[in-house]
């Protein structure tokens, strides 16, 4: 079974968030959401969820991941980007070579982080990008550069997240998810 981490932080965009856990959770993946904070989470919608657990709580209990997904949202993009855990663990992820994901606002993370650099192709919510780069591919809604993807923003949350399904789970298996979704 595949280990999948959603952490959820303030300000997070609810599609970019609970549509990736609906369809990862659909596919059988053992899927973790992890708040920054104890508490409910308030969403850009001003929605609130409740995390499975902290983050903390899932760094304390040693869980392991075959990939990590961050939900974007400026808000909640700038909150994952401030914490110092959210950090570690996407260093460790690219080190062990497991996936990483960002929607939206949320590469600009992975460039804060190291994560991307320059060789890398990637895309997010137009605008939010602090600059140039020459991997930003801002015509693409899902790009997968090597252990890393990203996506452009809340219309393309169910394609971002069947990506992620079919490299985790192989095409029949994002077939049959996408099936009774109705999206191709």
């Amino acid at each position: 079974m595949k280990h999948v981490l959603v952490p959820l932080a303030e300000g997070f965009e609810e599609m970019e968030g609970i549509i990736v856990v609906d369809v990862l959770r659909r596919a059988g993946f053992d899927v973790v959401t992890a708040s920054l904070n104890d508490g409910p989470v308030k969403a850009a919608r001003q929605t609130v969820h409740i995390a499975d657990m902290t983050l903390d709580q899932a760094i304390q209990k040693g869980l392991s991941f075959d990939l990590i997904v961050l939900p974007g949202g400026g808000k909640g993009a700038e909150n994952l980007a401030a914490d110092a855990r959210i950090a570690s663990l996407l260093k460790e992820m690219k080190k062990e070579q497991k996936w990483i994901a960002a929607i939206c606002a949320a590469p600009n993370v992975l460039l804060k982080h190291g994560i991307l650099g320059d060789q890398d192709r990637f895309t997010l919510f137009p605008g939010t990008m602090p600059g140039r780069h020459p991997g930003y591919a801002p015509d693409e809604r899902v790009v997968v550069s090597g252990r890393v993807v990203t996506s452009k923003g809340p219309g393309t949350a169910f394609e971002f997240a069947l990506s992620l399904v079919e490299l985790l789970g192989g095409a029949p298996l994002r077939d049959k998810v996408a099936g009774p979704l109705f999206v191709k």
